[in-house]
């Protein structure tokens, strides 16, 4: 029911998906939680929507198994769940055998929703879908502002009534409450307040992944912003998001100039494509040139320029009959330190007849071109606010690529 660990019943509550619910100790008997307050989660959680097949890989990264902390100390859901996988050795479930730790988070059992994936030739990647990471990301945020909150709280009161700090006070009902149950912060709405600032300048301020805490992510709108957002090709901010939206529009790199071109693709080019790209103009860089930083330039020419010389194979299951061949892959000459000079190379894998391989050599000048006439008629407003005229103090030079070194793979792009 937590999303730290390790947790006693002197935490004095629980978190139920979105909400905190304060734990009571009634007549004298064991200590338990207000039925009214589990139904309430009970039914927020049942109104949420969910895609099993929309998945979010959540780790591992690479980063090795990280000590235990102490007690009372936050530990991120994700880590939680890499460390008791890693301990039950992967396939096991947790919680069994000598390990004690319960498997739910905010009353979520993710291991029934997990997923794993081959990566690699040995090791296994492991996703939860995507609705479900948005709901850990809410109740780590919604229990981290709640403990700050009592916190500030158990500060006032020992300045005024020290010998009292400790004592518990008697609830209306004739119970005793461990600790007065306090709404969440609510969430702000991004409103551009770091537009125009460098990422290299702008994410060594002290108190920053603190203050990105405050807002809603400015893609969904819904779960709260966890990393600033920027384009590795100008280095400016884009936006503080959470950690589902920063994953999904992360380029599935095979090499650092070789992108597969996925599923995912279709809600950033198709189902949501105004959102994004609003979202990536928020790059001046990007704004002024009327384009996009080239890995995702290249993962659009793949997946929308390419899509009529996609070839299609004969599919008794599929409503059309035919199915589209293989999977998209997409890599290009040159550096993004000279975009200008980069050819795209768009070629299908894994197709079944082993026919078709190289569907298209797309220079960046005609890729830039294309994707401009597509903006204008996908996202009009967007295309309107875009041009070289838009911009007055844009440097002549692109910024450098701003290096990720956090190790987990979860700041890139």
């Amino acid at each position: 029911m937590f999303t730290s660990f390790p947790v006693h019943v002197q935490a004095g509550y629980v978190v139920l998906g979105r909400r905190v619910v304060a734990m009571v100790k009634a007549g004298g008997g064991p200590w338990g939680v207000s039925e009214v307050e589990v139904r309430r989660a009970a039914a927020e959680m049942s109104a949420v929507e969910m895609d099993r097949r929309d998945l979010v890989r959540i780790g591992p990264f690479g980063s090795a198994l990280k000590p235990e902390h102490d007690e009372g100390t936050l530990v991120p859901w994700r880590e939680r769940i890499s460390r008791d996988l890693q301990e039950a050795g992967g396939p096991g479930r947790p919680g069994q055998g000598g390990d004690a730790r319960p498997s739910h988070l905010a009353g979520i059992d993710w291991w029934r929703l997990l997923v794993q994936r081959p990566h690699g030739r040995t090791a296994r990647s492991w996703w939860l879908p995507r609705a479900v990471v948005r709901l850990l990301d809410a109740a780590a945020h919604t229990e981290t502002q709640w403990l700050h909150a009592r916190r500030a709280r158990q500060a006032d009161t020992a300045v005024t009534e020290s010998s009292d700090r400790l004592g518990q006070t008697r609830s209306a009902d004739g119970g005793q409450t461990a600790s007065p149950d306090a709404p969440a912060v609510p969430l702000r709405p991004y409103n551009g307040e770091l537009q125009g600032q460098l990422y290299s300048v702008l994410g060594k301020k002290p108190g920053m992944a603190r203050k990105v805490a405050g807002w809603a992510c400015a893609v969904c709108r819904t779960a709260p912003a966890a990393v600033l957002d920027h384009c590795h090709e100008h280095g400016y901010v884009r936006a503080p998001v959470c950690q589902s939206c920063n994953t999904h529009e992360r380029p599935d790199h095979l090499y650092s100039n070789d992108i597969r071109v996925a599923g995912h693709y279709t809600r950033l080019f198709d189902t949501q494509a105004a959102d994004w790209l609003r979202h990536w103009h928020r790059c001046p860089g990007c704004r002024a040139r009327t384009t996009l930083p080239l890995a995702h330039l290249a993962a659009w020419t793949a997946h929308v320029a390419c899509r009529p010389q996609r070839p299609t194979h004969r599919d008794a299951r599929s409503s059309r009959g035919r199915k589209p061949c293989g999977a998209l892959r997409v890599s290009w000459t040159g550096s993004h330190h000279a975009p200008h000079a980069c050819v795209l190379t768009v070629v299908v894998d894994f197709c079944p007849s082993g026919e078709h391989r190289v569907l298209a050599h797309v220079s960046y000048r005609e890729a830039a071109e294309q994707f401009r006439a597509w903006l204008a008629e996908t996202a009009p407003c967007v295309a309107a606010a875009a041009g070289p005229d838009r911009i007055d103090d844009l440097p002549a030079q692109s910024r450098p690529v701003i290096a990720d070194t956090s190790g987990d793979g979860l700041a890139l792009f």
